[in-house]
């Protein structure tokens, strides 16, 4: 049996209907609606039962939300993402082979060159600390001796993405007829990720029994106008405003895919046409076949 925590979140229901498609036996659990258990990874002695049962764990729980801040968004990062990680550590026998979904953000972005696995760690925010807590977590199962892997995906998009990330939130604004909002320059760029091939990734890092980082992404990035303009094609003409980024998001994001071809023989590669296209069909966001729409710059926009 294969454990998978956070079961109803974006990635989640993409490798649980992997894992069942290929023929696997899956129980998912999430505190949301639509997993198998629901449960807290925290509170209930029920999700651990099952994680400290299975033959293999995929451990995606965790709250989200870069621009998030104050005390409560502190305390909800440290008990969903670190507390809950420290209870599954816990629980998970050593000699099982466990996945941790941690994230790119724990670079603290590129500067120069794509990022590689054993760059030191400088992070933006009190998301990115509490992942860089969890990695620093599974480094005790490592040194004990345990199978643990750790995936740091790069901005992963595709169907059902979360509504506060920049794709989905431009895909529902163009769908309503509303301007879309541009968080710093469109010249920033960014390494999307298909979520399809993010779960091949996780699938693959499970069953070769990776240990320790592996960078989830393709190597290549998009600006942030190339993903506009993709949205644009997808759902159709919008206004595009820029408005000043929030102090924790990175300039750039890039992933160094060297060790992920060498441990897993492939790299993940992103259509990001087709990627949009799918991702606004899931939205229910109806395609008129847009042209590229004018960017607007507002004083206060950051450049």
């Amino acid at each position: 049996m294969i454990a998978v925590t956070g079961a109803a979140g974006f990635i989640g229901r993409h490798l649980v209907a992997d894992l069942r498609g290929g023929g696997d036996d899956v129980v998912g659990l999430d505190r949301r609606p639509g997993a198998d258990i629901v449960a807290d990874l925290v509170a209930d002695d029920i999700a651990l039962d099952v994680v400290r049962s299975a033959d293999a764990v995929f451990h995606l729980a965790g709250a989200g939300g870069v621009r998030r801040s104050g005390r409560t968004a502190e305390a909800t990062w440290w008990r969903d993402n670190v507390l809950a990680t420290d209870a599954v550590l816990r629980a998970v026998p050593r000699s099982t082979p466990l996945v941790v979904a941690s994230s790119s953000s724990v670079y603290g972005g590129t500067a120069g060159r794509a990022c590689r696995e054993g760059d030191p760690l400088r992070p933006r925010g009190g998301y990115a600390r509490s992942k860089l807590a969890v990695e620093r977590l599974t480094r005790r199962r490592l040194a004990a001796g345990g199978h643990v892997a750790v995936a740091r995906p790069f901005t992963v998009a595709g169907e059902h993405q979360r509504p506060d990330m920049a794709l989905a939130r431009w895909i529902a604004a163009a769908a309503a007829g509303e301007p879309l909002r541009v968080f710093g320059s469109p010249a920033r760029r960014r390494d999307v990720t298909d979520v399809r091939q993010v779960v091949a990734v996780l699938v693959a890092m499970a069953r070769r029994e990776v240990l320790g980082s592996l960078n989830v992404g393709t190597g290549t990035s998009f600006t942030l106008r190339e993903m506009v303009d993709a949205v644009v094609e997808a759902v159709g003409p919008a206004e595009i405003v820029v408005e000043r980024a929030h102090r924790d998001e990175v300039e750039a994001s890039l992933a160094d895919t060297g060790r992920c071809r060498r441990l897993l023989g492939f790299v993940p590669v992103t259509d990001l046409a087709a990627l949009v296209r799918r991702q606004a069909a899931a939205a229910g966001a109806a395609a008129t076949g847009g042209g590229p729409a004018e960017v607007l710059r507002p004083a206060s926009a950051s450049a």
